[in-house]
Parts: structure tokens; C-alpha cells; sequence
């Protein structure tokens, strides 16, 4: 159907409406009655018609504009699409509808994701220099056990310790560790960071808590499930070998004669076996050695005359591998230490040192300080090809190793024996060398 427009409409009405009129008045004079009546009859239709198309046409605005100002985006205003003069309206009404669906929609998902996250949020709306609560995720509600409330000052009712601390600050971005009193009169100490933004006017800050005490708990879940991985992986090459040989080697014992060829299968089984529980056996003495770990027994060490002892002690696979050594820790540096213990950590991270230079071609390793009051900080830097970004995170967890005939434990045994002396092991890569960093008291 051709669409046109309003005025079309009207223009042609109006006309027909002259011609009946003028119709009537002709008929009038030439005394045809009956022709005047079916004029004039044909005029107040006409009139009638003129009349309700214009009130609809209002109606049809009203009605749209309404709907708009409303927010209500479920009528359907296809009919009127054949009127051209309708079809901004009508297009205006599809384009904000459209845009309504999508915004409750991408409401629906962010509310969803906001409150399936482990997180405590509260996002709050300044109004009339007065702040209320635009949003809190289900995770505060139960957590806090605060219910979803919608004034500032009802929340402050709850938790006060949370809100003097946000006043204080005059509602201003902030990073702080927060202790709140729970129910059950328990302290715990939350990550606290808040956020100030505007938008179309209006000014929202966004609070976010997280549980120290969670996220402590749910580091070590992960590390006790990677451990347990790293672990049935070791039991079960070993276990599993040695079960199928042992089947083997009983089906063979029932035999009533053995053959020469089935004392050599015994023989390569028993063999076999024997190297998988040594295996085994090195395995566990590993697992020992981490988890048994005596107590640094603490000593006044020179540190330069503790490395120079290392480097001298690891000389010959330095040569063999021809790695160049810089040692540029001052002398007089004395730290507190288990001579022994530390010895260890510098042959493990010496010892990564000559793995990852294998493939270099300038081989280099260098040794140097920098020291604050408090704290001495010994960095090894070498030229090697580093840690992949993929595990990076993996590197201090036990028995994890890259390397065939690794025991994966010699990271994570530094990493032990540093934090026994109340310090930290930490590792980088900056300008394409591999860094690590022992950190411990003087």
C-alpha cells in the first residue's frame, strides 16, 4: 500500500467536501431536492469522517508520547505505519524501545554477575545533597546480614564502623583494610575499596569489601588442590607400573615351568619395580624435606664471604656450561642466618640459573645488593630465556618442574627457608633477564 502523508489526506477530504457542498447549493437552485439531501447527507459524513481521523490522529500522538514518557514500550504501532507522517513517531518509539531492551537486559546480566561474585558491593546515589543506596548485591545482604535498604542513615544503624570510616574520608576514593564486628561478635578484617564517579548528573560511589580471611582461605584451597594434583600424579606413575607388573609377574608364578624368556620378563619386572619405589622413595623424601623443615638456627654471616663460598663450591659447572659470574656485593654486609639453610637457597637459584642459560648465548649471572634499615635485598639476575607468562604462577608449588629429571622442590624450599627467616622470595623479568629476589632482615 502507498503510504502518504497527513496533509495529503486531509487536502483531498477537505476538497471533496467543497465539491459536495458546493454540489448541494447547485442542486438547490435548480430545485432537486432529493439530489440537495444526498448532498447535505453526504456533507455531514464527510464532516463526521474529517472529524474522527483528526481525533484519532491526536489520540495516536498522545498516546505514543505518553507510552514514551512512561516508559512503556508494549504496544504495537505497525497499523498506523501506512500514514508517512506517522513514520518519524513511529520509528522514535521502535529506537527507544529497542534501546529500553537493552538496557533492562545488560541490567539483568550486570545485577546477575554483581551478585553471583564472592564480593561485598554497595553502590550508593547522591540525591538532594543526600545519599541513599542505588544498589547492594545479595553477597553484603547475607553476609552483613543487612537487608536491602534504601537510605545511608538506616545502613549506618548496621554497620557503623564501615560508614564513619566513608564519612571520614568525605565519600573520596580510598584503598584501607577495614575490621568489622559480626554477629556473633567475631572481628574479621575486610579489603576496603571505594570509588567516586558522576553520570548524567548524579554522583555514585561504589564500595567493595572483601574477606581477608576468605581470600586467605581460598588461596590455600587451591594450593592444597594443586598439591594433591602434583601428588596423585607422582603416586600413581609409580603406583601404576608396579601393579601391572606385579599382575604380570603372579600369573607368571603359577605357572607350573618357567621358561628362559619368562626369567627374563621376572627379572626386567623385579628391575623395574625397584627403580619406580626408589622413585617413589625419593619422591617422599622430598615431601619430607619440605614439610619438615627445622627452624633457622640464626647466626651472624658475612654475605659476601657466604656467596663467594657458593660460587667457589658451583665453579666447575659454571666452566663447564662457560658461564660468567659477577659477584658485586659489597663487603661488611653481616645478616642474621642459618648458614646452612641460606647456602641452599643460593645453590637452588644458582642451579636454575645454569638450567635456563643452557640455550643462551651470552651466559651471565650477576649478584648485587641494595639494602634499606631494616631489610637487605639480594637480587640474581641472569641472561637465561626466563619463566613462560603461562606458568609463572606455578613456579613455587611443590614438585612442579619443567626440567625431565627436576624434583621440582628447589623453589619452594627457598621460598621455606626465606620466609623461616622472616623475608620473602620474589621473581621478575624486566628487559629480557630473569631476576630473583631474596628478601631478609639484617
Amino acid at each position: 500500500m502507498k503510504k502518504f502523508r497527513l496533509y495529503q489526506f486531509l487536502f483531498v477530504r477537505l476538497l471533496i467536501i467543497i465539491i459536495t457542498v458546493a454540489g448541494a447549493f447547485f442542486a438547490l437552485t435548480q430545485e432537486l431536492y432529493y439530489t440537495t439531501f444526498f448532498c447535505g447527507l453526504t456533507f455531514i459524513m464527510l464532516i463526521v469522517e474529517l472529524f474522527t481521523f483528526i481525533r484519532e490522529t491526536f489520540l495516536f500522538y498522545d498516546k505514543t508520547i505518553s507510552a514514551i514518557l512512561n516508559n512503556d514500550f508494549t504496544a504495537d504501532f505497525t497499523v498506523h505505519s501506512s500514514f508517512e507522517n506517522y513514520r518519524n513517531l513511529i520509528k522514535l518509539y521502535t529506537t527507544l524501545k529497542t534501546n529500553q531492551h537493552d538496557q533492562v537486559t545488560q541490567d539483568l546480566v550486570y545485577r546477575s554477575i554483581l551478585n553471583n561474585i564472592e564480593t561485598a558491593v554497595v553502590i550508593l546515589r547522591e540525591d538532594d545533597n543526600e545519599w541513599g543506596i542505588f544498589f547492594s548485591n545479595d553477597y553484603f545482604s547475607k553476609y552483613f546480614d543487612v537487608p536491602h535498604i534504601s537510605k545511608w542513615k538506616y545502613l549506618k544503624k548496621h554497620l557503623p564502623a564501615l560508614c564513619d570510616v566513608v564519612e571520614q574520608h568525605n565519600f573520596q576514593d580510598m584503598r584501607t583494610s577495614l575490621q568489622v564486628r559480626m554477629d556473633n561478635g567475631d572481628n574479621q578484617t575486610f579489603m576496603f575499596q571505594t570509588s567516586r564517579t558522576s553520570a548524567f548528573g548524579k554522583v555514585y560511589y561504589m564500595i567493595l569489601l572483601d574477606s581477608i580471611q576468605n581470600i586467605v582461605a581460598k588461596k590455600e584451597k587451591d594450593a592444597w588442590i594443586n598439591l594433591m594434583k602434583v601428588i596423585s600424579h607422582e603416586l600413581m606413575n609409580s603406583i601404576t607400573p608396579i601393579r601391572s607388573l606385579s599382575q604380570n609377574l603372579s600369573e607368571l608364578m603359577h605357572q607350573k615351568e618357567l621358561s628362559n624368556e619368562d626369567m627374563h620378563d621376572i627379572r626386567q619386572s623385579v628391575d623395574t619395580m625397584i627403580q619406580r619405589s626408589n622413585h617413589l622413595q625419593s619422591f617422599i623424601d622430598s615431601y619430607r624435606k619440605l614439610a619438615m623443615l627445622p627452624s633457622p638456627d640464626k647466626k651472624p654471616v658475612l654475605l659476601n664471604t657466604l656467596v663467594n663460598s657458593v660460587l667457589q663450591l658451583m665453579k666447575p659447572s659454571f666452566e663447564s656450561e662457560y658461564i660468567v659470574t659477577e659477584n658485586n656485593i659489597p663487603s661488611g654486609i653481616t645478616i642474621m642466618a642459618d648458614v646452612l639453610q641460606l647456602e641452599q637457597v643460593f645453590i637452588n637459584l644458582l642451579t636454575n640459573s645454569i638450567n635456563a642459560l643452557k640455550s643462551s648465548e651470552n651466559k651471565k649471572i650477576l649478584i648485587e645488593t641494595n639494602a634499606n634499615p631494616d631489610r637487605i635485598f639480594i637480587t640474581i639476575t641472569d641472561t637465561g630465556q626466563g619463566i613462560d607468562k603461562e606458568i609463572e604462577d606455578k613456579i613455587f608449588l611443590p614438585f612442579f618442574t619443567t626440567r625431565k629429571n627436576g624434583a621440582g622442590i628447589g623453589l619452594t624450599l627457598s621460598k621455606n627457608i626465606i620466609e623461616a627467616h622472616g623475608g620473602y622470595l620474589n621473581y621478575q623479568m624486566h628487559d629480557g633477564k630473569t631476576s630473583f629476589t631474596i628478601s631478609i632482615l639484617r
